[in-house]
């Protein structure tokens, strides 16, 4: 199965603060907040969630089509997309803006606080998708991650036109549509996608009962943190996943490793439930790992973890087409690390 995915390409800046942020809010005066965290550490990284999932899935040996807007800072990122597997080849390159920065500082409890400039990512409107997909050749699925908000839109109706299969994940920009657009966004959807807050906000917003998403979507996957996953299937009874266990170093990202295990799986023929098992192993590698998509992929590690968290059969489930994934993975091109530049600083 071969997917496009459209959504956001940035450099992400993330801090840790050693502290908590909830010790420095003051009740009565949350209205007036004015607080600066000395942060102990700074990462500069690649991300952005349509290069996250691509560059997971481009190492699962799935060559996805990566869909986006960047700015004339884009060079050395598209190479890097291009070394981890991804064709980078529907990337919009604006030439007068900077690629889209997210800044996000992570307290010890792993609560955040983040901020992101969308650049060049206003330019993914212009972003003739039907012609992209003419250009790349057969493509199965085409995943909405979040982006220029008419762009999300736009994309969404060239799917339904071409009667092309498409994921919708608004993540993050629920917070700024309104219900009709999000309505738009997910109806005839094959899958949803949302973290556990996205999907009491989606409810709210579109004014929509559980009952109502489930007749308009194939598949909702719902992420729970480290209670796992949850998807609900037509006419059947909801699918729990537990999380795979493992140490937090940076929670950012998570979701998109597990978008990029869990699709690749599904691709690979598997059953939900194998899907996202594997979504599970992968995203707590990107918990493990500073960076979203700096993470490698060891096919031995992945195995022991799942046989460890849903038992032999699971693995042995998983094990061959795993193996042929990272293979592809591995030899579509030999990887390059990032510039010096954006790896680690103190």
């Amino acid at each position: 199965m071969r997917t496009a995915v459209t959504g956001s390409v940035a450099i992400d800046h993330l801090a840790t603060f050693p502290g908590s942020f909830g010790e420095q809010l003051i009740d009565g005066a949350l209205d007036r907040i004015s607080l600066s965290f000395l942060v102990n550490r700074l990462d500069v990284r690649y991300g952005g969630v349509a290069a996250n999932i691509t560059a997971g899935l481009g190492r699962l040996g799935q060559r996805p089509l990566l869909v986006a807007a960047a700015g004339h800072d884009f060079g050395e990122y598209r190479a890097w997309l291009e070394a981890a597997g991804v064709d980078t080849a529907g990337v919009l390159v604006d030439e007068e803006a900077h690629t889209a920065r997210f800044w996000c500082t992570t307290d010890r409890e792993q609560n955040q606080i983040a901020s992101f400039h969308p650049g060049a990512m206003t330019s993914a409107r212009r972003i003739e998708l039907e012609h992209v997909l003419a250009r790349a050749g057969r493509v199965d699925l085409v995943v909405i991650g979040p982006d220029d908000a008419e762009a999300m839109l736009r994309h969404t109706e060239c799917c339904r036109g071409l009667d092309l299969a498409f994921a919708a994940d608004p993540s993050q920009q629920l917070a700024l549509l309104d219900g009709p657009a999000i309505r738009r966004l997910v109806d005839g959807a094959r899958y949803l996608f949302t973290n556990e807050y996205e999907h009491a906000l989606l409810l709210r917003k579109t004014g929509w009962g559980e009952a109502d998403v489930r007749r308009r979507v194939g598949v909702w996957i719902t992420t729970l943190g480290a209670a796992g996953v949850r998807i609900d299937v037509p006419a059947g009874t909801a699918i729990e996943v537990p999380a795979v266990a493992g140490a937090v170093l940076d929670p950012t990202g998570a979701g998109d490793g597990f978008r990029a295990g869990f699709l690749a799986a599904r691709g690979w023929g598997l059953p939900y439930t194998g899907a996202a098992r594997l979504g599970c192993a992968v995203a707590t590698t990107v918990l493990e790992t500073r960076g979203t998509a700096d993470y490698e992929l060891d096919g031995a590690e992945l195995l022991a973890r799942l046989s460890r968290t849903y038992g032999p059969r699971a693995t042995a489930e998983l094990a061959p087409r795993l193996a042929a994934g990272l293979a592809a993975g591995r030899s579509a091109l030999t990887r390059r690390e990032p510039p010096r530049s954006l790896r680690t600083g103190r």
